[in-house]
């Protein structure tokens, strides 16, 4: 399993990244496509992140952070994403009840499942894909985005 860091200098280095993530997802075999965790603080850059996978799926329509709705499903043309926003449940049955019911929701449109804070789940997904997203300077919220990446597997030949 390859883990790497990515230097983002800006949100538009965070939307690339989540192009990159969506294109590589979509070259899967679709019972071998992996679900996405994303964790970071409040404000590191999931949703802006988000917002490149689906502009890699082919979705026009605004993709805003689901921490209040909790699940916001999307349809593209070149697929479909769930993104999934654990926030605010901090009980982990609770959490794993939206996520199963998320997961299945997924799996029937055949969707990437990108879940914001996974660390609200009793367990970890298996196979799943892992970035965390941290601030390059605390100080400095301006200073840039560095992208942990895990569990992508060797880059693509």
């Amino acid at each position: 399993m390859e883990s790497r860091s990515v230097f983002l200098a800006d949100a538009a280095a965070t939307a690339a990244l989540g192009r990159r993530l969506a294109q590589r997802w979509l070259g899967l075999p679709a019972g071998e496509r992996p679900i996405l965790l994303l964790e970071g603080d409040l404000g590191a850059g999931k949703t802006c992140l988000v917002q490149g996978l689906a502009a890699a799926l082919g979705i026009s329509e605004p993709v805003t952070s689901p921490t209040f709705a909790l699940a916001q499903h999307y349809g593209g043309g070149s697929g479909a994403l769930v993104h999934l926003d654990l926030y605010r449940l901090e009980l982990p049955a609770a959490a794993d009840e939206l996520f199963a019911q998320e997961e299945e929701e997924a799996l029937a449109l055949g969707a990437l499942l990108a879940v914001e804070w996974p660390g609200r789940l009793s367990f970890v997904p298996e196979g799943a894909w892992h970035l965390e997203l941290t601030l390059a300077d605390p100080a400095d919220p301006e200073a840039g985005r560095v992208a942990q990446l895990g569990g992508l597997g060797p880059p693509p030949a």
